[in-house]
Order: C-alpha cells, then sequence, then structure tokens
C-alpha cells in the first residue's frame, strides 16, 4: 500500500540532517540550547540571524518552550521539508 501525502512529507522531513545551529550545543543542558534546524536551514542562514534565533530560543526557557521561527526561517524549514 502506498504511503499517504503525508506520511511522504514526514519521511522526506525526519531523513534530513538535523542539528544545532551553534557547535556544541548537544552538550548544554536543554535550557540553554539554541535552534535546532535542517542542515540546508542552517548554511543559509547569516550569523546574525543564528544569534538573534537562538536569543529567541533562549530566552523562550527549557524544555517544552516554544519560540516562534523568524518568518525567513519558516519559509526555509517549510522549503526543506
Amino acid at each position: 500500500m502506498a504511503k499517504a501525502k503525508s506520511q511522504r512529507s514526514l519521511s522526506k522531513w525526519s531523513k534530513q540532517d538535523w542539528g544545532y545551529v551553534s557547535k556544541g550545543d548537544e552538550k548544554k543542558p536543554k535550557k540553554k540550547r539554541g535552534r535546532y534546524l535542517p542542515k540546508s536551514v542552517r548554511s543559509s542562514m547569516t550569523a546574525a540571524e543564528k544569534a538573534a534565533e537562538n536569543r529567541k530560543k533562549r530566552k523562550a526557557g527549557g524544555v517544552g518552550s516554544r519560540a516562534k521561527y523568524s518568518s525567513k526561517v519558516r519559509k526555509a524549514v517549510r522549503r526543506a521539508g
């Protein structure tokens, strides 16, 4: 049986190379980690954009907290997925 469109999209999305914007964030406590994005989005961001996204995420708090993506990052993540 073929996968539904939503399942194909999820499979494609999960096969991407996901990681933290800043090097070494994997080793930090979850409250102090920055954004977690696909490699294609991370590589397209400037240093200033990365810093701004990390500040926004860290300000939002710890585990389970949500910080909204900037419009540029939101569009890039959707295109990547």
